[in-house]
Parts: C-alpha cells; sequence; structure tokens
C-alpha cells in the first residue's frame, strides 16, 4: 500500500477518532455549559434574593425615615409645649407668691381654730370622764343603804359639777362659733377690701391716662387763655377802682 492510497479501514478509524474528540469535546462543553447554567440560576437567585433584600431595606428606610419625622415633629411640639409652660410658669409666679401668703394667713388662722377645738374636746373628755365616773359610783353605790343620805348629797355634788362642766362646754363651743363667724367676717371684710383696692387702682389708672388725654388737649386752650387773662383782670379791677366804700353799685339800676 502506498503513502498516499487510504483504505477504507484507516477512514473509518480516523473517523471514529474524530468523533471520539469530538464527543469528548462536546462532553466537555455540555459539562461547562451546565456548570455555568448552575451558576447562573445561583446567579439569578442570589440577584433575587439582593432585590429582596434592597426592597426590605428600602421600606425600612422609609420607615426610619417616617419614625424621625414623626420624632422631628414631636421634639417640636415638646419644645413648644416646654415654652408654653415656662412663660406659664413666669406668669404664674407672682400669683403663687401670693397664693402662698394667703395659705400662710389662712393656716396661722387654721392653727387658732385647732387649739379651740382641742380645748374644747379636752372639755368633753373630761365631762365624760366626770359623767363616767358618776355612774361607776352609781352602780358602786346602789345596794348601800346604811350611808344614803351621804351617798345623795355626794351625787348631787357630782351632778352640779356635771352641770357646771356641761355649761362651761356649752359656753366655749359658743364662744368658738362666735370666733369662726368673726374670723369668717374678717375674711370678708378683707376680700371685699382688697377687691376695692384692685377697682380703685384700676379706676386711678383709667383717671389718669384721662387726665394725661386732657392735658395734651387742654395746653393749646390754657395758653391761649392766659394771653387773654390780662384784659379779662383789668376789665375787673377797674369796677372795683371806681367804686367807692360808700357808694351802691346798684343804684343806677
Amino acid at each position: 500500500m502506498t503513502e498516499g492510497t487510504i483504505t477504507p479501514e484507516v477512514q473509518i478509524k480516523e473517523l471514529q477518532e474524530a468523533l471520539a474528540t469530538e464527543t469528548d469535546r462536546l462532553q466537555k462543553l455540555f459539562a461547562a455549559y451546565e456548570t455555568q447554567e448552575k451558576e447562573l440560576v445561583d446567579a439569578k437567585a442570589e440577584i433575587e434574593v439582593l432585590e429582596k433584600e434592597i426592597i426590605d431595606r428600602e421600606i425600612e428606610k422609609e420607615s426610619l425615615e417616617s419614625i424621625i419625622a414623626e420624632k422631628d415633629v414631636r421634639v417640636r411640639e415638646l419644645e413648644m409645649k416646654a415654652t408654653k409652660n415656662s412663660k406659664r410658669v413666669e406668669h404664674l409666679e407672682p400669683e403663687l407668691d401670693k397664693m402662698e401668703e394667703k395659705y400662710s394667713r389662712e393656716k396661722d388662722r387654721l392653727g387658732k381654730v385647732f387649739g379651740i377645738a382641742e380645748e374644747l374636746d379636752n372639755d368633753l373628755r373630761l365631762a365624760v370622764t366626770e359623767m363616767k365616773a358618776r355612774d361607776d359610783w352609781y352602780v358602786a353605790h346602789m345596794q348601800i343603804f346604811e350611808d344614803l343620805n351621804k351617798a345623795i348629797k355626794e351625787r348631787y355634788e357630782m351632778i352640779e359639777r356635771a352641770v357646771e362642766s356641761e355649761r362651761k362646754s356649752q359656753h366655749m363651743s359658743r364662744a368658738f362659733t362666735d370666733r369662726v363667724e368673726e374670723m369668717v367676717q374678717a375674711r370678708s371684710e378683707e376680700m371685699a377690701e382688697e377687691e376695692a383696692e384692685s377697682a380703685q387702682a384700676e379706676e386711678a389708672t383709667a383717671a389718669v391716662e384721662v387726665v394725661e388725654e386732657a392735658v395734651a388737649e387742654e395746653a393749646p386752650a390754657e395758653a391761649e387763655a392766659e394771653q387773654e387773662a390780662p384784659s379779662e383782670e383789668a376789665s375787673e379791677a377797674n369796677p372795683a377802682a371806681e367804686w367807692g366804700d360808700a357808694q351802691d353799685p346798684w343804684a343806677a339800676e
């Protein structure tokens, strides 16, 4: 067989080798394609995950921006309220001082009232103690007949003391009532005087403003009156100079 002659067997063998080579190459290409397809699927999945994360972060961002805006509004409202409260405190401090002064006066008065009430309560307790002692004595001496006259006399004396104590208690009660009424009347008069002083202060302020306006309006008129005054005074002085002491100014009529 010559060198340029290719037998069918050799040609088939070469074709088979070429087919095997192409098959191997196609298998490698298919494996690479599968790998790339898998990577593409993974990349798409990762992209979807990243897109979802981006959407979630956008939502979180919008939520945070909304929360920040609400907080800014709330902070402004709180600042406004704090400013108003500070101004209100500045206006209320003088009233607070007045109320503290009034509270101190009322506290002193109530202290006196409570002192009187404690005295009345002590008198009442003393009267109750005496009445209890009287009742105990009655029980203790109920069956004693031998010393009946003496017991009756002591009973009468104790009854008189109890009556005197009751009379003193009633007197103290009336004194307490009178004292409370006097304090209430004094308080009413003080409140009326305070209201009158406030009204007088307002009227005085209004009168001062009216007088200032009247003075400003009457200043030119007073200047003109001062210029005209000498002629009027001269006219009034001349008749006085003409009339004598013995003359009747109304004789001409």
